[in-house]
């Protein structure tokens, strides 16, 4: 996997002393753990519980539901990145499943991941390396015991391998990108049949079929063993899914709203950080993204001025569903991943993020805590009751055009741009920080700056949408899921709120 790396980041064998620190770092979690028979605790600091946006309706369903009555919880589905893993997003993915989720984590095979291990039952068929070249099976198809597998390392565009650079100027491979797509979606579907046959209480059928355990390249000793697959048995709600997604996997997470008689099982979309030119355009008015969306960019992103624009034409699309956008300050493209915990020092030095990284990835899962509290009515309200509540979507929108110069860290090198940010006076700062924070703050205030502001609101619905678009689910919930016209996130052209979003002008 540090080869891998090493290869992703155009550092070669180099990367393997570089990612070796990874492979001594434990993810904070139990294997093969018990489904939770109890919902998360409630919030220590939320005193005012009926300020929560519950409903009388959702009131009633929990007094209704037997106290002894297992959770059911809700489902999420997260597509990772460029460059990701299964495991590159744990933090945020964990932190999800700690408030009540159940967090489905892909692991693409196609091409996007620094390297994939793909057991095969047989022999397997012709595969393509990195530059898109036909590999020789007999070199290629390789042997661990009694088993097969392939490798799939990080495919580069032929004659253009940094098509995702902001700088290039043979633009993205769209062959190649529309590919990848097609097949992360059906990845998805794939994901997603797997878990309603794991909820039919028919787990074992998938135990059986498992080839991530000991005996099988790159696997688990412990492979399922020990799993209560019973326990499982009409535990998730697969109805109302979230589809969450960083940079390319934002993308993917567009294109499954823009598929929503395919994917009518989702219910609102989560995007960070969205690579935009990876985003395939709309290719009819028929799909229009009809379900709520969070749009959450780092700061080196919001920079990226056709990007910027990409992303604030998806939150306008999704009108009249409710859509937000903002940006969290200091961070850089990778603060969304565990790379900015792992790597502090790589991403404040040489990336110059400001933000406090596991300050940063609250503010994320916070904010999306948020949204899925007031655009979700099929979550528990005894789930919902765990959920911080920092308020950040209702605070003051930020047009990016009025943002004072003082408040920016955007690189003066345009070669930097969505890459890096720039810290004034970057020596002091990092020699003398509290010396450095109260100058910056006089700086700040005498120049009509917002020091304390962690985000910037870019645009939010106007009031009346969220509890209209909320009418419009609780009508269609009790209809066939399998209907097209029921789905989830679905808002006709007539429902919903005519008012435009608090949006306007501001693009830079």
């Amino acid at each position: 996997m540090a080869k891998g790396y090493g290869e992703f980041a155009s550092v070669g064998a180099l990367g393997v002393p570089i990612f070796l620190p990874t492979m001594f770092t434990k993810l904070p979690a139990f294997r093969n753990a018990p489904l939770s028979s109890q919902y998360p605790p409630d919030t220590d600091d939320d005193e005012d519980q009926e300020s929560d946006g519950t409903t009388e309706e959702e009131e009633n369903d929990e007094k209704a539901e037997p106290a002894d009555a297992p959770p059911k919880f809700p489902l999420m589905i997260f597509s990772h990145g460029l460059g990701g893993t299964k495991t590159a997003y744990s933090s945020v993915c964990g932190e999800f499943a700690s408030y009540g989720f159940v967090v489905v984590a892909l692991e693409h095979r196609d091409g996007s991941g620094p390297r994939s291990f793909i057991n095969q039952p047989g022999t397997g068929e012709i595969r393509f390396d990195k530059r898109g070249e036909r590999r020789d099976p007999e070199k290629h198809h390789r042997s661990h015991g009694d088993t097969h597998y392939d490798v799939v390392d990080y495919l580069f565009p032929k004659d253009n391998p940094m098509d995702t650079s902001p700088n290039n100027d043979k633009g993205v491979d769209q062959e190649l990108r529309g590919g990848q797509l097609d097949l992360r979606l059906a990845e998805i579907e794939e994901a997603y049949r797997v878990i309603n046959i794991i909820n039919s209480g028919k787990g074992e059928e998938i135990a059986a079929q498992n080839m991530r355990q000991e005996g099988f390249k790159a696997s688990s000793t412990h492979g399922l063993d020990g799993i209560d697959w019973a326990a499982w048995k009409d535990r998730i709600n697969t109805q109302f899914v979230i589809a969450a997604g960083h940079s390319f996997g934002a993308a993917t997470v567009v294109d499954m709203l823009r598929h929503e008689k395919r994917f009518h099982w989702v219910a609102q979309g989560i995007i960070y950080d969205i690579w935009g030119s990876g985003t395939r355009p709309l290719a009819d008015e028929d799909q229009k993204i009809q379900a709520p969306l969070l749009a959450i960019n780092s700061e080196a992103f919001t920079y990226w001025p056709s990007n910027f624009d990409l992303v604030s034409n998806l939150v306008e699309e999704a009108h009249p569903c409710p859509a937000w956008l903002l940006t969290v300050r200091g961070t850089i493209h990778v603060s969304q991943s565990d790379f900015s915990l792992l790597y502090p020092k790589v991403c404040s030095l040489f990336l110059k993020a400001s933000a406090n990284p596991e300050r940063a990835l609250d503010i994320n899962v916070n904010a999306s805590l948020e949204f899925l509290n007031m655009v979700m009515p099929s979550i528990p309200r005894r789930i919902k009751k765990a959920f911080p509540n920092e308020e950040l979507l209702l605070t003051e929108t930020h047009h990016l055009e009025d943002i004072p110069k003082i408040d920016m860290h955007k690189p003066k090198d345009e070669k930097w741009m969505a890459a890096r940010l720039r810290i004034p006076h970057e020596f002091t700062w990092r020699v003398a920080p509290s010396i450095a924070r109260k100058l910056a703050r006089k700086r700040l205030k005498e120049a009509g700056g917002s020091p304390d502001d962690e985000i910037w609101l870019h645009c939010k619905p106007v009031e009346g949408t969220v509890e209209k678009y909320n009418s419009t689910v609780d009508k269609r919930k009790a209809k066939d899921p399998k209907d097209p016209k029921a789905a989830p996130g679905s808002v006709g052209p007539n429902e919903g709120t005519k008012d435009e979003p608090e949006c306007k002008e501001w693009r830079n």
